[in-house]
């Protein structure tokens, strides 16, 4: 590995998903300390910022930006390198809804047993104070995680480590286990749950080299979970 593609993997992942992965572990230690059992403990994704409807969403958006400017920057350090993500074709909303379903259904049953069991929080997936906010500021959301975890954590990281010469296991497993960390301040479940999502998406873009129904998979998952709740 050569000193600038350490440095590049160094300064993107401080930046962007390898510090969220160190700040979720030590909010799982902190969460392991607490009297309350893990499953007694909450946690909000996405809530109110402010009481001013107009301000709050300002603020939710600056969030979402700031995540797609993690998307942008990885696109950007690799068009350096000419490495472009492959066209987008309609066919990528049958592809991403088949992977969402692969992954959001099973997901879903782990959840709820790993709540049982105490193994994971309750994931409150949105508390907004104002309720013409939710859904718009959700789905930017859901889009926004989608565009910077695909980019970053599948594209960008897979294709760095395999110019470092990496082998594909070691790659599929060093993708997983970024994507796992940066959920476990959900619960210990919630950090399993995203290595195997993982170690699926990461082998469909080494077999097929597409990103984008990997975005739109994640995008639909989120938004499911983001909107839905407030249905329930």
């Amino acid at each position: 590995m050569t000193k600038s593609l350490r440095a590049e993997l160094l300064i993107v992942l401080t930046l962007t998903f390898g510090i969220s992965g160190v700040r979720a572990v030590l909010n799982l230690i902190n969460s392991f300390a607490s009297p309350q059992r893990l499953n007694e403990q909450s946690v909000t994704l996405n809530s109110s910022q402010s009481s001013l409807a107009w301000v709050d969403m300002g603020l939710q958006l600056c969030s979402a930006a700031v995540l797609c400017s993690y998307g942008a920057l990885a696109l950007f350090l690799l068009a350096k390198d000419h490495i472009f993500p492959r066209a987008y074709r309609a066919r990528d909303w049958l592809e991403g809804a088949g992977l969402a379903a692969l992954i959001g259904i099973p997901g879903l049953a782990l959840y709820f047993t790993s709540v049982h069991f105490g193994w994971s929080k309750e994931v409150i997936p949105g508390d907004f104070a104002n309720a013409w906010v939710h859904i718009p500021v959700s789905l930017f959301k859901a889009a926004a995680n989608a565009f910077a975890e695909e980019t970053v954590v599948v594209m960008w990281f897979m294709t760095r480590l395999r110019q470092a010469r990496w082998s594909l296991l070691t790659i599929l497993a060093a993708s997983s286990v970024l994507r796992g960390s940066y959920h476990l301040y959900q619960g210990v479940s919630a950090g399993c749950g995203n290595i195997i999502m993982g170690f699926v998406y990461g082998y469909y873009y080494h077999r097929t080299g597409r990103v984008w129904p990997l975005v739109i998979a994640h995008f639909l998952i989120d938004a499911v979970a983001f909107v839905g709740y407030s249905f329930l």
